[in-house]
């Protein structure tokens, strides 16, 4: 009867610790301790899916998100995200309507992590008994953080410094140029027509990164601000970019626009949509400010190859070759229709 009783306990304890080695801890962006598999191979993305996909991109692991787009990305404008990750194009999105989990259908999967960029949906999904990491940063450079932290739970820790490292580059070869001879820096807004709001606080980085003057630029914290068309005169902008283009076509065709500088001279810019819309939060964010910086000082970026770059980046960053009209396609706005999945490295 003892012997018997300590085969068991034996038996126990070696699964326990057969257990306990498969699985490692990783802390995330809120200081959580969260258990995950030593191998990661199925993630699900929650809340801002384009946005977090992105970031799985960065760190070359697109094949392992198990979810599909939400129903606001599921239109061509975001139709990149299928040819960074085809597999997600026919999967289900494994949330409700207003970006929250969908615990039920998140347990039937059973993923090996989740991400979220709500904290509070992560403390939820972990008392569900979800493996949830908390993303977020407060200052634009801080995504390299989120990329490293990506770059352990898919055990990739070298395409996170990869990705670190030309994130780096890029943005000191544009200061570089920038501080060549007399620069005049011109006013830009990036802004929502419709609302007449400055939708994210990341342009007030990318902007003047670029040698531009964000006209919105006050010193706030808050994610969006909105102003009057009075305000909006005051400024005249000389340069002003929008979402899409639609929204460009309503700016140069709207009389309440018509004496604004940037409209006279046609300076109405339709921010790149790869990954995700280059204008707000991605991991594209660097080629933010190298687009930016061309469109706003031409001359001085006169042999600087946007596309060429761009190509590079998808191709070292994200790990797919995209052809140069597909890259000339996301630099334009995005797709009107699917574009075609090109080849993977």
């Amino acid at each position: 009867m003892f012997s018997r009783f300590v085969f068991f306990l034996f038996v126990f304890w070696g699964s326990m610790a057969q257990a306990a080695e498969s699985q490692r801890v990783l802390i995330d962006m809120a200081g959580a301790s969260v258990a995950v598999p030593q191998h990661v191979e199925r993630v699900v993305t929650v809340g801002p899916i384009p946005v977090l996909n992105s970031l799985i991109f960065a760190v070359g692991a697109g094949q392992r998100i198990a979810n599909g787009l939400g129903v606001f990305a599921r239109q061509p404008r975001w139709r990149y995200q299928t040819v960074f990750a085809p597999q997600i194009a026919t999967l289900p999105a494994l949330q409700n309507a207003n970006y929250t989990p969908d615990i039920e259908a998140l347990l039937k999967s059973a993923p090996d992590a989740v991400l979220t960029m709500d904290r509070v949906s992560a403390e939820r999904l972990r008392r569900a008994g979800l493996p949830a990491l908390y993303l977020a940063w407060s200052q634009p450079e801080e995504v390299k953080t989120v990329v490293r932290l990506l770059g352990q739970l898919f055990s990739r820790p070298e395409a996170a410094e990869r990705y670190a490292e030309r994130f780096d580059s890029i943005l000191s070869g544009v200061a570089a140029r920038l501080r060549q001879g007399a620069l005049t820096r011109p006013r830009v807004l990036y802004f929502t027509p419709a609302t007449l709001t400055q939708p994210h606080l990341i342009a007030e980085w990318w902007i003047p990164a670029a040698g531009g003057v964000s006209v919105t630029d006050d010193g706030r914290s808050v994610e969006s601000r909105s102003f009057t068309m009075e305000q909006l005169l005051f400024w005249n902008p000389e340069i002003l970019i929008v979402a899409s283009r639609k929204e460009a076509e309503t700016v140069l065709h709207e009389p309440r626009f018509a004496s604004l500088a940037a409209v006279r001279a046609k300076q109405v810019l339709v921010a790149p949509c790869g990954a995700h819309t280059w204008a707000n939060r991605t991991s594209e964010q660097p080629l933010t400010v190298l687009w930016a910086a061309q469109r706003f000082h031409p001359a001085l970026f006169a042999n600087l190859d946007v596309t060429k770059e761009t190509q590079r980046f998808y191709r070292d960053i994200f790990g797919v070759t995209l052809s140069v009209a597909q890259v000339e396609e996301i630099l334009a706005g995005g797709p009107r229709t699917a574009p075609a999945v090109p080849a993977r490295n």
